[in-house]
């Protein structure tokens, strides 16, 4: 291997020192760690893929709120566990905005991050039926709410969607589904890491199964509308961004500021729950804790608020004043992230010109949206070989086998590709290329 970046020798020599126990299955933070390190030995630059991280700058609209509420004193105020009341009125106002989809302001509430509004939801849903103690996961998906479930003792399953889109997702899910056990399912859209966009049809039949089987749907919005192939970015008129909302009262929204907002450091979030679901009595939650056995309330006060005592006050106000200016047409979020499209197409681009492949590729007879993540796959290697070796090359990535995913390939993030990059990123797979 002759044009390597990284000798085979210094990769091991990092990979002992950091005690990384298989490198293959290494996971994110694990690979963020080793390229970091390596950097620093060598002062060589990496191409970065590894870490969904926004890669362009905060929302000011944000920042500027925050500051005001610094300046007014609200740091001295614990918040209120159900969040303030301009959060929810814009969290409610944004979703009817971009989905079209009627909630209430008393139904949306922040979180320290989707991962709490994940944590938080798998707890209220499995606790709420003693026979639903299975999380159904719809793959590839963030690794982190398997972590979750770990952590919880909680039961999951998991699916790749790779050969089951479209009408066949109808007999897969319910496979599951009949057994009676699943408490809620659980996928993001658009996809991470595989960027596909479930589509009406699809939503309609986890929709339909989702309620035929009293299983709640965990929608995880963390990248609301950067499916690129359409224009969301206008507020209160069609098209609006697809939702499993529209065809069921068992669901749970997940809406981060991360990606949308470049707000990622603030940890904000707001869990949007169905008016029904959220007025709905269970006898199972009223044994638990002692109280009324009402979902919403429940979850908020006898869950999340154990785990995060509440959501920052000042970031309340930054992520309200966002929702704000998108829904009022003031700040077109979709046309701000749209860089990522860019990004994405030149990077795959220089994959193909070399001989690798995108592993998801269609929506079922669409070609995928570009956008934050791809994947990559090159003739026969495995998930593990192909993230291995391709770090030699200076290039970091995640296997995808560490998503759930049954195919052979990596994960890709573009957001912190920059100009200078791209002929850099160009000479190295040439190089890989000449040697495999």
């Amino acid at each position: 291997m002759q044009n390597r970046v990284f000798s085979q020798e210094l990769v091991n020599q990092v990979v002992d020192e950091l005690k990384i126990t298989n490198l293959e299955n290494a996971t994110i933070g694990e690979v963020l760690l080793l390229a970091s390190r390596l950097e620093q030995a060598t002062g060589i630059p990496f191409i970065r893929m590894d870490q969904g991280v926004p890669g362009l700058k905060p929302c000011r609209i944000g920042l500027d709120a925050e500051k005001e509420a610094l300046d007014k004193g609200v740091a001295s105020m614990y918040p209120a566990a159900e969040g303030i009341p301009v959060l929810k009125n814009e969290s409610a106002r944004f979703v009817k905005a971009f989905l079209d989809i009627d909630v209430s302001p008393a139904s949306c509430i922040p979180v320290t991050g989707s991962v709490a509004g994940s944590f938080g939801a798998f707890i209220a849903c499995n606790q709420r039926d003693r026979e639903k103690d299975t999380v159904l996961f719809i793959d590839p998906g963030f690794p982190i709410q398997k972590s979750q479930l770990k952590v919880l003792g909680i039961n999951y399953l998991e699916f790749d969607i790779h050969d089951f889109r479209g009408e066949k997702l109808r007999e897969k899910l319910e496979s599951y589904l009949k057994k009676g056990n699943i408490s809620s399912i659980i996928y993001s859209n658009p996809n991470n890491p595989a960027w596909i966009c479930l589509t009406e049809s699809e939503l309609k039949i986890i929709g339909e199964l989702a309620t035929q089987y009293d299983t709640i749907v965990l929608e995880d919005l963390a990248y609301f509308g950067m499916d690129f192939r359409t224009d969301f970015g206008h507020p209160f008129r069609p098209p609006y961004i697809p939702t499993v909302a529209r065809y069921t009262d068992n669901y749970i929204l997940m809406l981060s500021s991360s990606k949308i907002f470049s707000y990622a450091g603030q940890r904000a979030a707001v869990v949007c729950v169905s008016d029904k679901l959220f007025s709905r009595k269970f006898e199972a939650l009223a044994e638990r804790y002692s109280g009324a056995g009402i979902f919403g309330p429940t979850f908020v006060a006898s869950i999340l608020y154990m785990i995060t005592s509440g959501t920052t006050h000042t970031t309340q106000y930054g992520y309200a004043a966002m929702l704000k200016a998108a829904s009022d047409g003031q700040f077109n979020f979709v046309e701000e992230t749209s860089e990522y499209a860019r990004r994405a197409k030149r990077m795959k681009d220089s994959f193909r010109k070399y001989g690798f492949r995108v592993v998801y590729d269609k929506d079922i007879d669409r070609d995928i949206s570009d956008g934050f993540f791809f994947t990559i796959g090159y003739k026969d290697m495995s998930c593990g070989e192909l993230m291995q070796e391709l770090l030699y090359y200076g290039i970091s990535s995640i296997a995808l086998s560490t998503t759930g995913s049954r195919q052979q390939g990596i994960r890709a993030c573009c957001s912190r590709m920059s100009e200078e990059l791209y002929d850099v990123l160009d000479e190295r797979l040439k190089a890989f290329a000449a040697d495999h």
